[in-house]
Formats: C-alpha cells, structure tokens, sequence
C-alpha cells in the first residue's frame, strides 16, 4: 500500500528509501506459503529493480535494501509443484544472486552476504538430483560471480591479521554442503530468526536454496557489453555478451573509450556515495565494466594501480572531494580510494562492504575443493574448483595479498601436484592450465614448487610405465612449451635454478630431455617429438628475437650482459622489425611488470646470498656453476664417508682447513642433498662435540615451544639409534632451546627429560610397532609420566597437554623413515621451510639477459634435433620450421661469435645437400629431384654469404660440397671459366675434354666416336631420360640461386681469421692421391687465386700462404701438367694485379723467382704461358718496378723462357726422398741467404728479406754477393765492388769465369720455343724504347738479355731445329685429359663441352715460316742494340744528373766514357758483332752496318786508347775470328763480302783511332795482332775479292803509319824503329813484295833475325813491372819460332779461360791474342790488377 501510495502521489523513486518498495517483493520471496510461480514472479520484479538500476546505490539506505535483498533471496521459500517448474524458480533465485552481485549495488553486500550467496550457487551445482542445466547454469553463475569479485581485488587492501581471524570465523564455507547427510538439513543460516519450512512436490525439504546465475536467455547484464580483448571468458558469459543492453534500460553508447575516460569513470562512478554527474543518467553500465577493463589495462601495464603512490594520493584526494556530506567516524575507505559509509541496520549493527575477507574464504573454498584426498571431492567438485580457481587466477594478479599467497604456496601448490598423479585426463589437464597461470604470474613466490612442479612433468615425459596415456605425455610437453614462451623464463630458471648451489640444474636437464625427446625411437614422428623441438626452438626464437633487438636497438638499448659482436649481419625486412619491436615492447612491460610487483610487494627486490649483485656477469655464473659441480661430488662422498666429503671440499677450496665448525654446520644445514642418517652420524660423533654446537646454533629456537623446537631440530637429521648418541644430541639441543627462550623450566635436565619424553610420545603415538603390541598413551598418562620433572616441580598442564595434543595429530616425522602420504607430507613441510629462508628468493631478470649462456648450452642439443627432425620429416611446414629454426641458430651465433656453433651448424646442413655422399655420375639426378637437399644448399650458401664471418672449420665442407658440383658440371659457365695469356678469347674453360687414354688410336676413329657418342655415356648406353634432364635442369637452377659466386665476390668483406681459414680449406681440398684430378686441384686454384684477388686490399695477410701452396704446385713437379700451367698462369695473373700496391709489389716480385725454381724442362713447358704473361706484366706495371733485384728476376725469366737458358742452378731446388723440405719462404733460396738470417728455426720470413736490403744495400744481382756458391755469371759488370759483403765460405768451389774476349754470353742454352721467344723480345722492346723504363737498375741486365736472345736467335735459332727431331712436344698432353683408367673401362665422366682448340709448343705449324720469324726478331734486336748505345750516353748522363740532385745513397752512377765502354757500350758491340756471325746474309749485312755506325758514332771519339785497344780485343778480334769459320756454307760469295767487310772496317776504325792507339804501350802488339788477321783473310777466301781487298786496306794502313812516322825512329842506324823491321818480317810472310811497291829502299836480309829478340823484349819492358810473366801453352809451329825465346810472350792482358771459345788454332809465329787461343791449360791464368786499365779488369760476375 506505501508503495503504491508513493508512486500514486508522483515521487521520484530516488526519494523513496529502497527498503519501502522491495519489502512487499522481499516478503513473498520468503513467504513459505506462497507457490512457485509466484514467487518466481516476485524474483523476476526483484531482478528487474536491479537490472533497470532503480535502486540508487547512493542512497543512505541502499546498503540495507540490498543485504535486506541478499538475505531474502538466499533464504527464499515456496510451495514446490513439481520439478520442473520448481527449477524454474531456482533458476529464477540463480538470476536475481547474480544480478545483484554484479550490479553497482551489490557493492553494499557484506562479506557474510556474499559467502551465503556463493554457497547457496555452490549447493545448486552440486546437487546430483537436480536437472544438469540447472548444475551447469549455476556453475556458469559461479564464474561470472568468481570472476567478479577477484576482478574487483586491486580494490580491497589487506586487513591486520587480528581483524581477519575474527571475521574468519564468520565465515566458513565448507566444502561439503551436501555431503554431510543425503537429504538437505535444516541449517541455522545466520543470526536470523529460523525461517519455516516449505515443503515442494517432491516431498524433499527445501531449505535455504539459495541459487546464484541468472538464466543466460533473459536479458543479459550489460557489464559484459565492454569486454576487453584478451580476457578468457567462460562460454555462458560469452553468450551473455550480445544480449542488447537496450532491454535493461542502459545507455549502450557510453563506453569508455581511452585508458584516462576509464581512470576518471571508475574515479567517478565505482564509489557506492559519488554523485551521479548527470543526474537522469544510469552509471551502471559503466560501473560494471570498469572492474574488466582495469583487468585489461592492468594486464597489459603489468601492475596494479595501487603499486603506484602518487596515483594513490590523487585518487584518495578525489574521492575526497567527490563524497557526500554525510561522514562518519567509522567510514571505510578501500584501496580504490571508494569510501563506504556506514549505513544503520535495525539493530544497529555497521554493515561494512564486503572485502578481502570473503575472497579469500572463497579462495580458501576452491582450493579445499581440489583435495583429491579429501574422500567428500567427488570428481565434479575437483573440477567444478579447478575451474573456478582458473578463473580467479586470471581475472587477478594474487601474489601481492599475503594471506591469499600462503594459501597458494601450501595447499594450492601441493593439491595441483597431487591431481598430476590421478590418471583422469580433464582433471590433469585443469590442473596444468591452474599451474601455468600460476607459475606464469608468481613464480617470484614459488621457487621451490616450480622446481617441483617441473621436475613432475619431466617424470611424466620421461615415464615408461605402459598405462601411461600418450596424451598425458603430450600436455606435459606442451605445459612447458607454454611456460618456454613466457618472457625470460627460462632465463629465470637458469639463473635461480641451474646457478644455485642446491637445486637442479633444471635449465640444463629439460633441454636434454627435450633434445632426446625430439628423436623419435621408431624413426616415426609424433606430437611429442615436434612439441620438444618446439620448446627448444621456443628458446631460440626469444635469443634470436633479443638479438635482432639488439642490432637494430644498439642505438638505445645496451646490452647489459654480453658484449655484441660487430659484422653481424641486420639484414632485416620490414616484418622482421616489426615483430622484432612488438617483442620488445613485450619485453619492456614484462620486465616493468616485474619492477611493479617488487613495489607492490613493498620490498626492494632481494638478492640471493651467492650472487654479488641483484644482475650478476656470466663470469660469476660460470664460477658458482663450477663450484656447484664441486658441491655435488662432495655431497656424494659425504653421503658415502662424511669425512671423505669434507676432505675434498677442503681441498677444492669450498671448505676452510683446518675445519671451520660454524662453516661446516652451515653446510649440513642449507644442503638438503646430503643424507640425514649421515648428518646424524656425524654430528653425533664424541669428535665432533663443537661442531654439534654449531649445527644447533643454526636453528632459531626463540619463542618456539620445546616440541615445536624439537620438531624442528629432528627433521634436520636422522636420529641415530644408540641411547649415548640421543642422549648427547638432546642435551645439547635442550641447553640452546634453554638458553634462548629465558630459562622457563627449574633446570636444563628437566628439558632434557621433556623433550625425551615428547619423543617417546611420538613413538608411542606413531610408531605401528608399538601401537600393535599396546594402547597409545592418553594425556592423562602422559602428565603423569612428567609429574615432578620440573626441578621436583610439575610442568604448566596446559602447556603437557597442547604438546600432547600437537604429537598426536601431527607426527614429529624422523627423516627418511616413513613412507607413502606421511613422507610426502614431510617432504612437502621441509619444501616449505626452504622456500621461506633466504634461499627462497627468486631472482626476476629482464628478457635476454643471458642469452650467450643459456645459447651455449642448447645450441648443441637443439641443432642435434633440428637435423634429426629435418632429416626424417617429409612434411613441408616442419621441413620449413626446421631451416627457420638453422637459421636462427646462425643468426645468434653471428651475434655472438660463436663459430663453433656455425661451423657445426653448416657441417650438419652440408650433409643434408647429399653433395658429399653422391656418386657425380648420379648427382645431378639425385640432387634435382630432392628437394630437401635443395632447400639445405640454398640454406648453407645463404648463411655462409650472411655470416660467412663467422666460419672457420665449415669452410672445408662449403668447398668439398663446391668442387662436386664442379666436377658434376652443375656450376655456372662464369665460375669455371678462367683467365689465360695464350688463349686468344683470353679465357679458357677448366672443364676440358677427354682425350682416349690409348694414344694408338686413330684421330678418325676418335672423331667418330665423339659424333656419335657426343651426348651419351661413352658406354654406348641410351641418352639420358627426361626425368633425369629435367632434374639436371633444376639442379642447375637451384645452384643459380644459390649464387655460389659471391663466396668468392664477397670474401673481401670477411673477417681475416675467416678468410684465412677459407684458403685453408681450399689449399687442403687437394685430393689425396688415389682420387687425385688435376682438374679439381685446378678448380680450387682457381677460386685461391681469385679470393686472393679479389682481397687485394690486405693481401698481403695471406700472400704467405698463397706464396708456399704455389711453391708446392710449381718447384715440386717433376713433368709438366694442367695444374702446374694454371699455377704459373696464376702466379702472374696475381703478380700483374698486385704490382701496383706498393705494400706488396716487393715480395710479388720476389715470388717469381718461384719459375725460376721449377724444373728446367717443366718450365719450358709453360714458356709461351710465362712469356705472354710477363708481357702484360711489364707492359701493365714496368713503372712499379724498382730494385735491380726484382730486375734481375725477371730478366733471367725472360732469358729462360725466351732463350732456352738453364735456371740459376742456385735456385734449384734439389728433392730427394729425404730432402723434401716443403716450401721455402722466398728468402730461404740458398744463393741470397745473407749469414745474418737464422736459419735454425726451419723457416725465413719475407719480411727478414727485405730488411736485409735495408742493412746493406743488396747487391744488383743475387751472385754478386758470393760468386762461389752460384756457378752462374753475368757478363758486363766492370765494378765490383771491393766492399760489398762477400759470405765466407771455406772451400769456394773453383768458379767458371766468362771470357770476356769472346762474342758469346757464355750461357748454357737449351731448346726454346720460338713464340716465347718472338713475345720476349717483344716485351724488352717495350721496355727499351721507353726511356722511363731503362733505369740504373736494369740498364746491364737488358743489356745482358739482349745478348742471350741475340744468342738464340743466332742463325734462326739454330740450336732449336738442330734438336727438334728429338723433341717433339705435344701441348695437348697439357690441355686435354687424359681419361683415367677405370676398371669398367668406362670414362669417369664425359667432356663434352668446352672444347678447346690445341695449343702445341712444338714449331711443325710453321717450320716453314721459321727463317721469316727468326729473321725479325734479329733486326729487332739489332735495333734493340743500336737504340740502346747511340742513347746511353745520353741516359748515362741524364742519371748521373739526377743523383746529385737527389745525393741519393748507393752506387755513383759516373757518366764518364770508362764506365760507359765496360757497362754500355762494348757489351752492345759484342751483341752486335755476334750478329754479323749470323749464317742468314741480310742480318750479317745489316749488322755489319749497326757496327760500322756504331763504331764511327761520335760518342765513341771520347773513349781513350786503353778502352779503344779494348774495343780491338772484345769486339773486332773475336769477331774477325769467327768469321774465318765456315759459318754459311750455302753463301759463299756473302760469307766474302761479309769478311771484307769485317776487315775494312777493322782498318778504318784503327786508322781513325790510330793517335789514342800510338800512346799504347802495347801498340806493337795490337798491330801485328792486325798484320795477323789479314794474313789469315788473305788465305781465307776461294775468289778474288779478299786478295784484292786486304793489300789494298794494308797499303793504307802503312802509309798513314809511315806519313804519321811511327816507323822512323831517330836512334836506330837505319832511321827506322823495331816496329818497322818487326812488321814487314810478318808481312812477307805473306805479301813478300809489298815492301817493294810501296817503299823502295831494300830491306836488310837478316834484320828479323836480329831483331825479333829485342822487338820482343822492348814490347816486355813496356809491361808493368807489377805483372809476374805467365807462361802461356800456345800450339806453335816450332820451326818458325826462333830458340832464342824463353820468356813469355807479349800478351795483351788477356784472360784465359777454360771455356771452349769455338775458335779453331792458328799457327802463327806471334800470338798475342789469346781469343786466337783454344786453350787447353787446367789452369785459368789470373792477371792482377792492372793500374793503367781498370777498364779492362776480368769480369768476374
């Protein structure tokens, strides 16, 4: 009637009090007379008050209403009709408890209320009887309410320990609502009066049925509107979410929208007294959502609000200014900042809001219910908890609430692990998703319950027991893929786990399992393999993901562990980032996360004692891990011997010695590894009584009664058995617990005999023994056992019997003693102790920090699975995540450096490429047509191009895999085609043809074979099938892509260490000797060459290396082959690209003197190569060439190559069995090996070389420093220095000396190719009409060349076609393959392609055209000579000027005439003089011109007489000599032109230089040596042309004499000189009447007789008197030698010599030339020195 009176009179339903318009409502919900229907109908009314939000939750009386409502509701009453319609009504009460808990009014519900109305839901899903929509409907219910309230948790704050206890009381829900009897008692509810009872239709009592979830199809309730993404929701609440919130009255749109509206909303409208801002508008809505999305963006903050001070005090200051008027002194403000205040009840009584009181009593609850010990949890209720609990655990982060932590850390903990036991899977599986929430969000609190927990799952996997369901292993495995991906994790456990003294090495031991895991057994994979190698893989993704972080963060983020490796490649897409950035942002939070909950918790983080910081380096964790290995073996031994454990951690240093007691007690207490029976025993032992009081200061005893002391004391040993040992232990234990707790009994022995008796109590109690044979003790007996103890005195009684009491119900529990569920208790209470001392601590780290350490220890495992997986599997998708997984493994052994990892890593892929394993015949089918080793090659080629830096031993197997698929012609043309000098395309391919082993067959039959067989097998077998063509073509393509090239392109950016180790690899890749092919050998040169190449920048790093593999290739051989031309080839490929660095030109230089180490004829093999080559050499880089050393190497290259000269036998190297000495380094070659060097220690390296040059000058030629030990003579050098270093050598072998009055070099030549030869003199040609290239250093060495090409090419290389007959040489022996002999006669493969044209050596191409060639190349040397001397002058001058601007150090160039003639000009004139001996006519002739121009050239009028009598004796003797020999047998009549031309020229030259001559003291002799040679031309010629030429150039020459007056002389009687008389006696000899024409007096018949003695004794007297006669063998015709002569002859200083001149014997009465000589003396005649003619000094170099 009120209410319809308030609402007829029109008041706003805001003024009326709540109470007034629901009591009508209330009182028929609890009217028991009243049917189903109706009352159903009264709930519906009461459902939408709420719903409609009618009731203002900032009316004074709402909170009465709304507990006034609870109580109704949870105690409602009806006439029960029949089931089905009474479940209506229950279904009904289940909507209006859900409504009204999750409304802005159920905020004034109390904690009883909310406990009453989870029970009465509770009851409903419980009960068997009712329908199961009705149980799942209020199951549903349950979770929202459940999800509520902990939502709701951020906002309550803990309570003081006192006022919860006393509300706990309250508040007992209990598990067994049902359970106590089958039919539903009567229960007194609350301090209410009873309510009646109402019978229903089925005739069961209906007490209280207090229902909770409203029925999902009414109108659903619109909190739900706003749910968040990522909030796991129960199915029921999901279908409640798109009820239309229109039904209930709300106003949809105003959602919250950003993170700020949701502060200020919750600000605003969570509190049950703020205003409403608008008055007419409904905050419902937003109230309910407000707990969920705080839910949210405390998930994603990582960190409850109230974590945050300042944001405290606002939101307090807020809720300040926003609160009504109306303030009590008792108002309750929760940690939201909402204040409640107090509304009165009739009684009086303060209805307080309920709290944290009733969470946990519901938490409390759920965990009892997930006891599978308790016998009243039927598997429904196990389940039912287990899923709430979910929902708790997800809806709120628990750890921050201490008392709801304990529950989690002891009950919580140990019934989960129970439930992984039972064999029902749902079961199992619901409590692996409690356990992942829980570990996942507090682990921090749960340190040794993971260990645990972790430990259960790896028994599980690892179980053998057949009843073991496959599932269960497969949800253990993917329990800990899911823990895996939690943020630093599993860093987590290597750092708290692994890195403590006294726990597993959990990190290490699952990565193991999980590696072993991976490989399946039956060669089958399972879900089980694939999840462990998704855990390993889990582990890889987060380091690579923190690397990639890393590299691209490095700006701003410091690693603050390890150190980043450089060169790493960040080769990352776009994608890569972005994933990359939103782990680190996850990152980011988690580890903010974890900073918040340490505020949360009030407390710095703590630091675990072993650590020296809260983030300590891998250098301590590898310490404490070593130390930790060192514990364990010493825990074993203790365990064993407890004497021989503490021995070894003495000695291991872990220890003191001698023995620290506290230390060692300490010890005994924190290892909980070491067995009790042993700490017993040695802790009792009489030895170790001071130990003993140390272990038992360990305890803390203080405030502890005896027998909860007692229990402590004896669960940390083994209690021995012999009364002594107990009786020490006790007393000692009694004295301390004595002492510390203030001496409460008379005496210590009185708590000697309690604490006795307190475990005789327990044996009594416990012990089946005992209990068989007698009664347990009751407490009566057990006070009077202890009557009078206490010093004659009686212990406090109470006090007897709680100790009683406390023994009884819990037994004291002797270590490893009990068994079953007595022990796992026990060792669950010892898990908790440890878990609350210091050891406990759980140290939280940021993501990634150490990385390095946990990569270390699973790259090898994890790459050991990942190879098994991808080997067995034929899935794509696991194909794929293996390669991604190789990838990753490589990405972070880049960013670390770990090479090892990358080379095993590589070596692993290589043999998937099947490249190793295949035969070649078969390889390009095999590899086409398998995809597998396709993906695997483009893998191993794309990481080696990435992270090549980081390969080291992975090279070798990179280049084995590269040299079978050259050898299956499998690469691109662009990697198999090489430079060449020869070669017109300048390119040739090193994939050569076959050629048939059997030389016999005939070239027709070869070339029918290969057209018909050009395509096939030689075998004769079918072509090869499409298949295998179109496998060929994809393993072609594959190879493509795998860009095998930019190994070698890109190795310049490779890490020195790296590209070492890859010439390493490729020098090693030589074949061992039964499979040795050249080809392969040639191939892997080929790419050394162009690495080498290609770094040129730091070649000379490894020029070593290159220099010394050459070496070995080159001097080694002993014939000629492929690999030997492709390693000359190479060798000055490197030396024409490397000349231009200054840093290594020297010692590029230095190594061509390898060619001149190789075998003579093995060099002439490659002659044409050498000769193109050093070509382009000196035409690309002459300007680089500086030291006369590097000069002289090449020229006498030069020489041996176009001329056929032997080597330097000094650089020879001689290879014995026993002599094979490996490379030298270049300065190891014996001949310029200065004494300095050291040469013990087997090796010289270039570097010493060149400081040698640096101390002293090096001589310009190696043999200048010890002729003796060379045996090999450069002509043309006149200035010896005296004070060069010369090494001493103790017995010099007796040096051939060159004969400098003969036209040859003295070289001996063998065969040359004629090619090589025309390209040499091309090449000293380019060098000599440059003037910029003719340097001091070179002049005489050129000089010398030219002489010895002069030399070969004498006659048109005469000594070549001599010899040709016997030396056919066939270069297609080097070109083409032979085929190798198989046993199936079958080729080993077929060449078919790249055919290369042959290239012999052998001249039989153009024996005809052989004159022409030989014909220029003489003119060009003549030009060559004539060039050279008419400019030397000039040159010489140019020089000398220059260094004395420059003063440079060294050898004084003189341009003075002296140095000239020896150096310059008489070696050029003997060059050309050999040429007039040359058989062919026109390069006689026009030699003969050079010589004459050369002669009478002006430069020469400034030569003094010494030189000019040299110039008689070197040039025009020698060669008048030669030319009386039948050189041209064919040209007569040119060979008579040729002499009377030659004597013409004599004459005129001693004509124009007969005044310099006169001054000669050995003018006489000079002139009969003339008088000689026209007597032998006389008789030389068979025609007229000599005979009217010779008297004609002799008048001349005697009238000029006589018109000069050298015959007269003033002292003589006749008027004439002995001159006179001396030169006609010689000329009758052979023009008798000469005298007669030209002078008429008569000659005196006689003189000569007489004065021949004096002639011959004045022409002595004129000697220097330094020079000791020599006596001279001559062959003499002794009739016309008079007998008079003893004494020696008159000879020009000559310099005999053991060399055979080619000059035949003269019998003429003087000889004073000693180039007329063949001489035959053992004894080379030495002259000393001669002071008027340095010039003319014998070259002895």
């Amino acid at each position: 009637f009120s209410v319809c009176t308030c609402l007829f009179f029109g008041t706003d339903l805001s003024d009326v009090e709540p109470n007034v318009f629901l009591r009508p409502f209330l009182e028929v919900v609890r009217s028991e007379d009243t049917t189903g229907p109706i009352t159903g109908l009264a709930l519906t009314s009461v459902n939408k008050f709420l719903s409609y939000g009618l009731i203002d939750a900032n009316h004074e009386g709402a909170a009465e209403s709304i507990e006034n409502m609870a109580d109704a509701v949870t105690h409602a009453r009806f006439v029960g009709t029949d089931p089905a319609s009474d479940e209506v009504v229950l279904m009904k009460i289940l909507q209006v408890l859900r409504t009204l808990l999750l409304t802005p009014v159920g905020a004034h519900l109390t904690n009883e209320s909310v406990c009453e109305i989870m029970q009465s839901c509770f009851r409903i899903c419980f009960e068997m009887r009712l329908s199961e929509l009705l149980r799942k409907s209020a199951e549903h219910t349950l979770v929202d309410m459940v999800q509520l309230l902990f939502s709701r948790l951020p906002q309550f704050k803990e309570e003081a320990k006192s006022f919860v206890g006393a509300n706990m009381k309250k508040l007992k829900m209990r598990a067994g609502g049902m359970s106590e009897s089958s039919k539903w008692k009567k229960q007194k509810r609350s301090p209410r009066p009873p309510r009646h009872m109402v019978r229903s239709a089925s005739g069961l009592t209906d007490t209280s049925q207090p229902p909770t979830l409203s029925n999902n199809l009414s109108g659903g309730v619109p909190f739900m509107e706003e749910q968040p993404p990522g909030l796991p929701l129960s199915d029921s609440v999901a279908s409640s979410i798109s009820s239309p919130a229109a039904d209930s009255g709300l106003d949809a749109s105003s959602k919250a929208t950003s993170r700020e509206d949701l502060t200020d909303l919750e600000q605003s409208s969570s509190t049950a007294t703020t205003p409403s801002s608008e008055p007419g508008r409904l905050e419902t809505q937003v109230w309910l959502s407000s707990p969920f999305t705080l839910a949210y963006v405390e998930r994603t903050q990582s960190a409850s609000v109230e974590s945050i001070p300042e944001v405290l005090e606002d939101r307090d200051s807020l809720a300040e200014q926003s609160d009504t008027a109306s303030v009590h002194d008792m108002d309750y403000v929760n940690p939201r900042g909402v204040r409640f205040t107090q509304s009165t009840h009739k009684d009086g009584a303060a209805l307080i809001p309920y709290g944290l009181p009733c969470l946990r009593e519901l938490f409390r609850f759920l965990i009892s219910l997930t006891n599978p010990h308790d016998r009243h949890n039927s598997d429904v209720m196990l389940h039912m908890g287990l899923q709430l609990l979910t929902v708790a655990l997800e809806a709120a982060h628990i750890a921050p609430y201490q008392s709801l932590l304990c529950l989690v850390k002891d009950e919580l903990c140990r019934h989960l692990f129970q439930l992984l036991s039972v064999d029902r899977i749902n079961l199992y599986a619901s409590s692996i998703r409690v356990c992942f929430l829980l570990f996942e969000s507090m682990r921090g609190h749960l340190k040794f319950q993971l260990e645990m927990y972790l430990k259960k799952l790896m028994d599980i996997i690892t179980s053998e027991n057949a009843k073991m369901p496959y599932e269960m292993k497969e949800m253990a495995l993917e329990a800990i893929v899911q823990l895996w991906r939690i943020p630093s994790f599993v860093t987590e456990l290597y750092i708290n786990y692994d890195c403590d003294y006294y726990c597993s090495n959990l990190f290490e031991d699952l990565t193991k399992l999980l590696s072993k895991n991976a490989f399946p057994v039956s060669g089958q994979l399972y879900t089980t393999h694939l999840l462990s190698l998704e855990a390993l893989l889990t582990v890889i993704d987060s380091i690579e993901a923190h690397c990639q972080a890393k590299v691209l963060n490095s700006a701003d983020q410091s690693d603050a562990v390890t150190p980043e490796v450089e060169g790493t490649g960040s080769r990352g897409t776009d994608t890569v980032i972005g994933k990359v950035r939103v782990i680190i942002a996850f990152c980011l939070k988690t580890s903010y996360r974890l900073v918040c909950l340490s505020l949360a918790d009030k407390k710095a983080p703590k630091k675990p004692q072993r650590f020296s910081c809260c983030l300590p380096d891998s250098q301590e964790l590898i310490e404490i891990k070593n130390k930790k290995k060192l514990l364990i073996t010493g825990t074993e031994q203790f365990n064993q011997k407890p004497k021989k454990g503490i021995q070894f951690l003495q000695e291991k240093g872990l220890l003191s010695s001698p023995m620290d007691n506290n230390e060692v007690a300490q010890w005994l207490r924190e290892n909980p590894r070491l067995d009790k029976k042993m700490i017993g025993e040695f802790v009792s032992d009489r030895k170790n009584m001071e130990l003993l009081d140390s272990f038992v200061n360990t305890f803390t005893f203080q405030g502890l009664r005896i027998d909860e002391a007692l229990r402590l004391y004896l669960e940390a040993f083994r209690l021995p058995g012999e009364a002594p040992v107990i009786q020490r232990l006790l007393e000692t234990f009694t004295n301390n617990w004595h002492k510390v707790n203030g001496s409460p009994f008379m005496t210590d022995d009185a708590g000697f005999a309690l604490a006795y008796a307190i475990i005789m109590l327990n044996t009594d109690q416990h012990n089946h023994n005992v209990r068989k044979q007698n009664i347990p003790m009751t407490v009566e007996q057990f006070k009077k056992n202890l009557k009078g103890v206490n010093g004659s005195k009686d212990f406090d009684q109470d006090m007897l019997e709680d100790i009683y009491n406390a023994i009884k119900n819990e037994e004291i529990v002797m270590p490893e003693e009990q068994t079953g569920l007595v022990k796992e208790n026990y060792i669950w209470s010892v898990l908790l102790h440890r878990g609350a001392s210091p050891e406990g601590i759980f140290l939280h780290v940021p993501a990634g920090s150490y990385d390095h350490d946990l990569f270390t220890m699973t790259w090898g495992p994890t790459i050991a699975a990942l190879s098994y997986v991808f080997d067995k599997s034929l899935d794509d998708t696991i194909i794929q995540k293996a390669i991604a997984g190789f990838r990753k493994c490589a990405m972070i052994a880049a960013h670390y450096g770990f090479s090892d990892v990358f080379d095993n890593l590589i070596i692993s892929l290589c043999k998937f490429t099947t490249l190793s394993s295949e035969s070649i015949e078969n390889l390009p089918t095999v590899f086409g047509s398998n995809s597998k080793a396709q993906v695997a090659a483009k893998t191993v080629f794309s990481l080696s191009h990435r992270h090549g830096d980081i390969l080291r031993e992975g090279w070798k197997n990179i280049m084995d895999s590269m040299l079978q698929l050259f050898r299956a012609e499998l690469l691109p043309k662009v990697m198999v085609e090489v430079e060449d000098f020869v070669e017109p395309s300048g390119k040739i391919s090193l994939q050569r043809e076959e050629t048939p082993s059997n030389r016999g067959e005939s070239a027709v039959l070869s070339f029918v074979n290969w057209l018909t067989l050009s395509g096939a097998e030689q075998s004769g077998l079918r072509g090869p099938s499409t298949e295998s063509q179109e496998a060929k073509q994809a393993a072609i393509l594959c190879i493509k892509q795998c860009d095998p090239e930019k190994l070698i392109t890109e190795s310049k950016f490779l890490q020195l260490e790296s590209l070492q180790e890859l010439m390493k690899a490729l020098i090693s890749v030589t074949p061992d000797e039964e499979t040795y092919d050249e080809e392969d050998a040639a191939f892997c040169l080929e790419m050394l060459l162009r690495i080498v190449l290609e770094n040129r920048d730091r070649v000379s790093c490894v020029w070593q290396t290159v220099r010394e593999y050459l070496y070995h290739l080159c001097v080694h051989e002993t014939e000629s082959c492929f690999l030997v031309e492709r390693a000359v080839v190479g060798l000055l490929r490197l030396a024409i690209r490397l000349l231009r660095r200054e840093d290594i030109s020297s010692q590029v230089l230095l190594s061509l003197r390898l060619l001149l180490m190789m075998k003579p004829h093995v060099l002439s093999r490659v002659s044409r190569e050498v000769a193109y080559g050093l070509h382009e050499l000196l035409k690309t880089n002459a300007a680089n060439i500086h030291c006369s050393d590097d000069w002289f190497t090449l020229f006498s290259l030069l020489e041996c190559i176009g001329a056929g000269v032997k080597p330097p036998a000094s650089l020879q190297v001689t290879t014995g069995p026993d002599n094979d000495t490996g490379a030298q380094s270049d300065s190891e070659l014996p001949s310029y090996h200065t004494s300095e060097v050291n040469v013990d220690r087997g090796y010289t390296s270039d570097s010493e070389v060149y400081t040698e040059h640096g101390k002293s000058r090096m001589p310009r030629s190696i043999t200048d420093v010890d002729v003796a030990n060379s045996g090999w003579l450069v002509v043309g050098k006149d200035d010896l220095d005296v004070s060069k270093p010369v090494v001493t050598n103790p017995k010099p072998p007796t040096p051939p000396l060159v004969n400098q009055y003969s036209l040859t070099v003295g070289q001996d030549m063998g065969l040359h190719d004629t090619k090589s030869l025309i390209k040499c003199v091309e090449s000293l040609s380019f060098i000599v009409r440059d003037a910029a290239h003719v340097t001091p250093e070179n002049f005489e060495l050129c000089v010398k060349t030219i002489r010895v090409f002069v030399e070969a090419s004498l006659n048109g290389g005469y000594r070549t076609h001599e010899k040709k007959k016997s030396h056919k040489y066939d270069a297609k022996s080097s070109r083409l393959r032979k085929k190798p002999r198989e046993k199936d006669g079958l080729s080993r493969r077929v060449k078919a392609s790249n055919q290369r044209a042959s290239r012999p050596h052998s001249d039989d191409e153009e024996d005809e055209g052989v004159p022409a060639s030989y014909h220029t190349v003489s003119l060009q040397l003549l030009d060559l000579m004539h060039t050279l001397h008419t400019r030397a002058a000039s040159i010489y001058s140019s020089w000398a000027e220059e260094q004395r601007h420059l003063e440079a150090a060294g050898r004084k160039i003189e341009a003075n005439s002296q140095a000239l003639w020896s150096s310059c000009w008489c070696p050029l004139l003997q060059g050309i003089a050999w040429l007039c001996c040359d058989a062919r006519r026109q390069v006689r002739m026009q030699a003969l011109t050079y010589l004459q121009r050369a002669l009478l050239v002006h430069d020469l009028q400034t030569l003094d007489a010494v030189e000019w009598e040299s110039c008689f004796n070197k040039v025009l003797f020698p060669l008048l000599t030669k030319l009386l020999e039948n050189i041209s047998p064919a040209d007569v009549g040119g060979m008579e032109e040729t002499r009377m031309r030659a004597c013409t020229l004599l004459s005129k030259v001693f004509l124009q230089h007969l005044s310099p001559l006169l001054s000669l003291p050995t003018f006489a002799a000079l002139w009969l040596t003339i008088l000689d040679f026209m007597d032998k031309y006389m008789h030389a010629g068979s025609s007229d042309l000599l005979l009217e030429a010779i008297p004609e150039s002799l008048k001349n020459m005697l009238l000029v004499m006589d018109t000069a007056g050298i015959f007269h002389s003033a002292d003589s009687r006749t008027g004439y000189s002995d001159l006179w008389e001396i030169t006609w006696e010689r000329i009758d000899c052979f023009l008798p009447r000469l005298r007669e024409e030209l002078f008429k007096q008569a000659a005196m018949p006689g003189a000569a007789g007489q004065i021949c003695p004096r002639a011959y004794y004045a022409a002595s007297n004129h000697l220097p008197h330094t020079t000791p006669p020599i006596p001279v063998p001559m062959k003499m015709n002794p009739s016309e030698v008079p007998a008079t002569i003893t004494q020696s002859p008159l000879i020009l200083q000559p310099l005999a010599s053991p060399l055979q001149v080619g000059v035949p014997p003269m019998s003429l009465p003087i000889i004073l030339n000693p180039a007329l000589i063949e001489a035959t003396s053992p004894v080379p005649l030495l002259p000393g020195p001669r002071a008027t003619d340095s010039g003319d000094t014998p070259e002895v170099k």
